[in-house]
């Protein structure tokens, strides 16, 4: 008996699966990598320095965005421009971690410092923005924390 062999059936049905599922990837859009807490805090503050309060208010947690208009948002963030202006609104992350609320609730965190403000020993002031917990990706707090004052004796 002779077989013939036809194209079609020249490819195995799993190598076929495979060539499938490799031009699928190749023609479906690249995935687009969800932004760290880092680059969120950063572009939130820049955002604000620069006066773009509408830009910063988006990426407030949806339950403060409900609880806070922008209006409120904007007195709240103007402490913070004007620091910008003061200082000049470039900045570094000078630290980040986790705190623990009296609820024993955990909440991430990223202080940043002015650039201008690097040469001393410590920063003046730190502007802050803090998380949910560790994978949020939408703000739930910001401020400015001023540098710890020594007590003179």
């Amino acid at each position: 008996m002779n077989k013939v062999i036809t194209s079609a059936s020249a490819v195995r049905p799993g190598r076929a699966l495979g060539l499938l599922l490799a031009l699928l990837l190749l023609l479906a859009p690249p995935a687009v990598a969800r932004p760290s807490q880092v680059q969120v805090a950063r572009q939130f503050l820049l955002a604000i320095l620069r006066a773009d309060y509408a830009q910063a208010y988006q990426l407030l947690a949806p339950e403060v965005s409900a609880a806070v208009s922008p209006a409120r948002f904007r007195a709240a963030a103007r402490p913070l421009y004007e620091k910008g202006q003061q200082f000049r609104p470039s900045i570094d992350l000078y630290k980040l971690g986790l705190r623990i609320g009296e609820a024993n609730d955990v909440r991430s965190f990223y202080s940043f410092m002015f650039k201008s403000d690097t040469l001393a020993p410590r920063p003046q002031v730190q502007l802050d923005v803090t998380f949910r917990d560790s994978t949020a990706t939408r703000i739930l707090s910001f401020g400015l924390i001023p540098a710890p004052q020594r007590g003179g004796k």
